[in-house]
């Protein structure tokens, strides 16, 4: 959400970049269940929100199309995991690149431990996981 080719708006990118609100989980913005970082319109409509995706999504449209021009982040949501604060500005290559060499890393600690198993003194199983 941070990288340069995301099209993370410049008020979003303030609130991930501070970290230093929590997550909920709301329909209040379109009616299905998804995480955001908490404002003020999922605190307000959080409790009262309808299970009624598309027509909750048509129905605030207008006000978030209205808040996110306005750089209003307690008007519009502001999806995100739990782990946003973790987040940081690098471009969009050398994070699949990380990505990537974490993914081959734990493939190869997975191929290690699991020949372990096979080995004299590895750790004993019947076969199975």
């Amino acid at each position: 959400m941070l990288c340069p080719e995301a099209g993370t708006s410049h008020a979003i990118r303030e609130v991930i970049r501070r970290g230093d609100t929590p997550t909920e989980l709301t329909r209040a913005f379109t009616g299905r269940t998804a995480r955001g970082i908490s404002n003020r319109f999922l605190r307000e409509h959080t409790p009262h929100a309808p299970s009624a995706y598309p027509e909750i999504h048509h129905l605030t449209a207008p006000l978030r199309d209205a808040a996110r021009v306005e750089g209003d982040t307690d008007g519009f949501h502001l999806w995100a995991g739990q782990t946003y604060p973790l987040a940081r500005p690098s471009p969009a290559a050398d994070v699949v690149l990380r990505l990537s060499a974490d993914a081959c890393a734990a493939l190869q600690t997975a191929g290690d431990h699991v020949g372990m198993r096979n080995q004299p003194g590895g750790n004993p199983t019947n076969g199975s996981v």
